[in-house]
């Protein structure tokens, strides 16, 4: 009877645990939906970092996928007050440079034949 009841006590604690963290999303004036996009967005930039590194290297099929998932990631970071990923500014901006480059060194090729 003792177990049951402490199983009662702890699915009850994280159950408040979780609504809690979904009304402080919400106070922050975000939509649950938009941070678990910027959580998924998160992990991503991390992936697109290392390869923003070597985006001189990269094949023009490597370039396109990078263009298409850095514009996914930003998309999901606009919606994401700064304050939140103030951490990650350096990933973000060193990710938007190198997508930069890419957009005008691909611009340059087009425009030259």
């Amino acid at each position: 009877m003792e177990l049951i009841s402490i199983i009662a006590i702890l699915i009850f604690i994280i159950i408040a645990l979780v609504v809690l963290a979904i009304l402080q999303i919400r106070m922050a004036g975000i939509k649950v939906k938009d941070f678990l996009s910027f959580i998924q967005a998160n992990e991503m930039l991390d992936k697109l970092y290392k390869f923003s590194k070597r985006y001189k290297l990269m094949t023009p099929q490597e370039q396109i996928i990078f263009l298409t998932e850095a514009e996914k990631v930003f998309d999901a970071y606009d919606k994401i007050p700064s304050l939140v990923w103030e951490d990650e500014y350096r990933k973000y901006s060193e990710v938007l440079q190198a997508y930069q480059n890419i957009r005008v060194s691909r611009w340059n090729e087009e425009h030259q034949k």
